[in-house]
This record gives C-alpha cells, sequence and structure tokens, in this order.
C-alpha cells in the first residue's frame, strides 16, 4: 500500500525529470544549429512522442521554437533567445514579486544598494517569466502598495565580493565606521554574511586584533579582496546568527514578561526586537527580551492594552512600579 503522501513523491520525482529533461533540450537547442526530431529523441533518448511534448512545453514557457515539417524538417531555436524564463510555479512567481516589494521599501534606495536593485527588478521580473505566468504578476504588481521602512542601505556590490571571498577563502580589506564614528582599517577572514533586524552583518575574524567580530556592512568602504587565503576557523558558536545575537545583547539584561495577548499580537508590538516569544495556555505568551533599559518596554506595552507581569529582573519590575504610581498622581 502507499505511504499517505505516497503519489506525491512520484508525482514529484516524474515532475522533476521532465525539467531535468526540458532543461536539456533547451540547452542542445541554444547551440544555435538546427536538428531533426530523430536527432533529438536520440540525445534526450525518448521517443518521437514524448520529444513532441518537451517541445510543446518550451513553447509554454516562452521559447519561440521553429518547427519545420515533412522530409528534410527540424527544430531549431529562434536567435537571441539565450535568457530562459524562470521556472517558477504559480505560488514561487508570487512570493519572488512579494520578496523584491518588500526588499524594495527598505533602504533609501540608493544608486548600487540592495534596495535598489529589488526596485529594478520589481518592474522586470515578468519579462522572465513562462507567458501564462505574466498577466497574473502584473495583476499582483498593480494590486500592491508599499510603505518605506526605515533601515540603511547596503551596497549590493559589497555584499557580492564578499560572497566571493568567503567561496574562495579570501581575506578582505575594508574601512569601517564604528557605532562611534571611530574609522578604522580592518583586514578580516570573512565567514557569514547575516541578516538580523532590518541590518546586513558580516561575521569574521579580525586578523588585528585576533579575535570574532561582526561588523555593519552598511558601514563599510573601499572594500577589496586579496589574493591570501585562510584555512577556516571553526565558528565560535552554532550558528553565524548565534554569536551576533549574544554579541548585540552583551550590555543588555534579560527580561521576561508574561504578557495577556495573543503572541500575534505580541509579536507586531515587539517586531523590531530580538524577541523569543511562546504562547501560553489561556492565550498569553511568554517573552524573553534582551533590552537597555525599562523604558523600551513602556511603549510596546501600552500598544497591547493588555495585563502583564514582569517576572525578571528585580529592577526592571521597581522601576515599573516607580512610573505607574507617577502615572497615578496624575
Amino acid at each position: 500500500m502507499w505511504p499517505e503522501n505516497g503519489r506525491d513523491f512520484c508525482d514529484d520525482a516524474v515532475m522533476a525529470d521532465v525539467m531535468q529533461r526540458v532543461l536539456t533540450l533547451l540547452v542542445v537547442l541554444q547551440s544555435g544549429k538546427t536538428f531533426t526530431g530523430e536527432e533529438l529523441a536520440a540525445r534526450l533518448d525518448v521517443p518521437p512522442r514524448t520529444l513532441r511534448r518537451d517541445i510543446n512545453r518550451l513553447r509554454g514557457y516562452g521559447y519561440p521554437v521553429e518547427t519545420q515539417p515533412g522530409p528534410g524538417g527540424y527544430y531549431r531555436l529562434t536567435a537571441g533567445q539565450t535568457m530562459p524564463p524562470l521556472l517558477l510555479d504559480d505560488d514561487e512567481a508570487i512570493a519572488t514579486l512579494l520578496g523584491l516589494a518588500a526588499l524594495g521599501a527598505t533602504g533609501d534606495a540608493s544608486e548600487g544598494s540592495i534596495d535598489d536593485a529589488a526596485i529594478r527588478a520589481y518592474g522586470k521580473v515578468d519579462q522572465f517569466l513562462p507567458k501564462r505566468l505574466r498577466p497574473r504578476v502584473a495583476a499582483l504588481r498593480a494590486s500592491l502598495e508599499t510603505t518605506p521602512t526605515p533601515a540603511p542601505s547596503t551596497s549590493a556590490e559589497t555584499m557580492s565580493t564578499l560572497a566571493e571571498a568567503i567561496a574562495h577563502e579570501r581575506v578582505v580589506v575594508f574601512h569601517y565606521v564604528g557605532a562611534t564614528g571611530n574609522a578604522t582599517t580592518r583586514t578580516v577572514e570573512p565567514y557569514r554574511q547575516i541578516h538580523l533586524l532590518m541590518r546586513w552583518y558580516l561575521l569574521g575574524w579580525d586578523l588585528d586584533r585576533q579575535d570574532w567580530r561582526v561588523f555593519r556592512i552598511d558601514r563599510m568602504a573601499e572594500l577589496t579582496e586579496q589574493t591570501r587565503t585562510f584555512s577556516p576557523r571553526p565558528l565560535p558558536t552554532g550558528t553565524g546568527a548565534d554569536y551576533l545575537r549574544r554579541s548585540i545583547k552583551r550590555n543588555r539584561q534579560r527580561v521576561v514578561v508574561a504578557i495577556d495577548a495573543p503572541m500575534a499580537a505580541v509579536a507586531d508590538a515587539f517586531a523590531l526586537e530580538d524577541a523569543d516569544l511562546t504562547a501560553t495556555a489561556g492565550g498569553g505568551t511568554h517573552a524573553v527580551l534582551m533590552l537597555d533599559s525599562w523604558q523600551w518596554l513602556l511603549p510596546r506595552l501600552a500598544s497591547l492594552d493588555a495585563d502583564f507581569t514582569v517576572e525578571e529582573p528585580e529592577e526592571f519590575r521597581a522601576a515599573l512600579r516607580r512610573f505607574g504610581a507617577r502615572l497615578g498622581r496624575l
């Protein structure tokens, strides 16, 4: 007997084989030569009927495949079609467009930034989709509006250079402006590019300081990839994101709050905080945060308009009681 989803596994495998075969056919046709049906069928090791179906699939994806029937007949891809359409299904195409829209709404769209590139790609993506998806994507684009999200723009070229340096295990050198405005030149073994709370960071081994460091990528300038290579060191924590969180929270206090509000509402209120949320019985939420001061809690808890209990630390509890007493005297 098939497992409950056995048919799905089978269908996925068959579709993967079909797509692999169609892509192989596309590579052959993009050579610019003409091929008889017998030649193509032999190359793909398929019967003529399957070949005709695959040709029709390519046409459905937007490739103009010319056919000359009869004796001396051939198949040929029209000249100039070298960029294949993205082989996306409907949901993937929609997710791609929404992702570009969301990314384009961050930053200041400065020239060469990732958000600027996303805005430009947002207006072009349907050109690289199969014809059947283009009307739906165009309709989706016409239905969307995004509001700007304040965040620093990050250079697409910088992130690309860092990616290559990480892949080839090459040292990078860059000018860096820290949070206090102090400018330095850093020589670093790059390991990971990490996204957290609307910021992109680089985790790397600082060769001058002989220690792990995290750098805001938007604060880098004059980045160069060196020919000097390095042997990867074991990461200081399980993941780069773990180390980044630990670094950011180094001078913060752990705050635990029980909130009488649904987790979705609490997540909205603390959207810009690195909060660990757990739903509790009765529809409440258990929140663990790392904060600089108790004042950070006030506007977020006030927006929820729900009962809450600060479980720790005690100094936060005492400060909130004093503030509550002042409000009571109004």
